[in-house]
């Protein structure tokens, strides 16, 4: 199968997308598909038509090629209005199936989702409208209260009406401040004090004109799979110090995670449960990841939809495969075999 990797981007995920897209593309060549890796933004200048997907294929350098843009990335942005990156649309087209392995802005919002649909291009993931609907916390969070899915309190803050204090939105302190459309907890602040307040909206809010300000829930920390309707062992997630934060997202070593969670049977299909009634919320298809909080007296609370989990070597998801005995190359194939059914 020809398949297209499509990783990078402009999101402040860029570089976790790469590592995603890389290992994917490994994955795939290892199962013998004809996968090449591609930024979605910077695209190729030039390409091999009557080979473009070739047997005999160097992955590090297409990465290197890739890694080659990241500090170009933000005056690329002030020149150009296009998004797509030179052959990029005529690579996927010619690919069986497009792999996204792309996170954030412009990956995960629908954005390039739609435009696939509108060209034909089969694309694994969520289609436009969930996706849209889960990179939005403040409108998934509305979702999730009006179905019945259990989740933090929270109002959602835009930057022209911003506030002075936590207490004028309704919240009290303490409190999660986040950028309502971010990804790998980028920009997201654990506040006790009107002063952190007031510090975290400031950051929020350069990221993006709208944040979520929520509840804090003291508790564990997990995360479920749901891959084409069917939910996965529940993992839970325990940071070494602080919170499941970018950095101990994707250093080795900083969080402990267990997979299955020791937690009941009635707890663990509770959760899985909720899981899947929020990737139905969401009108999510395919596959995605649902993470949660469980206080100490066992409510759970659902966060938020990841629609294009990480694919990084310590992510979440390819650990709950594993549970089930299924490999990360198999991973990778069932996701593409799910996609394809969808498509």
């Amino acid at each position: 199968m020809k398949v297209v990797v499509l990783a990078g981007g402009i999101s402040t995920e860029r570089e976790v997308s790469i590592v995603s897209g890389k290992k994917v593309c490994e994955a795939l060549r290892e199962k013998g598909h004809q996968a090449i890796l591609l930024d979605v933004y910077f695209g190729m200048k030039q390409v091999d038509w009557e080979n473009a997907f070739p047997a005999k294929y160097c992955i590090e350098e297409a990465v290197n090629y890739i890694e080659s843009f990241n500090s170009a990335v933000k005056e690329e942005k002030k020149n150009r209005k296009q998004f797509f990156g030179e052959n990029v649309l005529n690579l996927c087209q010619a690919a069986d199936i497009v792999f996204l392995a792309l996170h954030g802005e412009n990956g995960e919002n629908g954005k390039v989702q739609a435009a696939f649909d509108l060209l034909g291009i089969p694309y694994t993931g969520s289609g436009y409208l969930g996706s849209a609907l889960a990179m939005d916390k403040g409108l998934s969070k509305q979702l999730f209260t009006k179905s019945g899915v259990p989740t933090p309190a929270g109002v959602a803050a835009v930057k022209s009406e911003q506030r002075k204090s936590a207490e004028e939105y309704g919240i009290h302190l303490p409190c999660v401040v986040k950028p309502s459309c971010g990804g790998s907890s980028v920009g997201v602040s654990i506040v006790t004090t009107e002063e952190e307040f007031a510090k975290a909206m400031e950051e929020a809010f350069s990221y993006e004109e709208e944040v979520v300000i929520e509840e804090y829930i003291a508790g564990r920390e997990f995360s479920v799979g749901v891959v084409d309707g069917e939910a996965y062992p529940v993992i839970e997630i325990a940071p070494i110090q602080g919170f499941y934060d970018y950095h101990n997202k994707y250093q080795a070593g900083c969080t402990v995670e267990t997979c299955p969670a020791v937690l009941t049977e009635e707890q663990t299909k509770e959760m899985q449960g909720y899981a899947v009634k929020a990737y139905h919320t969401l009108k999510l298809e395919s596959y995605a990841r649902m993470d949660f909080l469980m206080d100490k007296e066992g409510k759970m609370y659902c966060l938020e939809a990841n629609t294009l989990p990480g694919m990084t070597p310590t992510s979440l998801l390819p650990q709950e495969a594993a549970v089930l005995g299924m490999s990360y190359a198999d991973l990778c194939e069932k996701l593409i075999e799910v996609s394809l059914k969808r498509a």
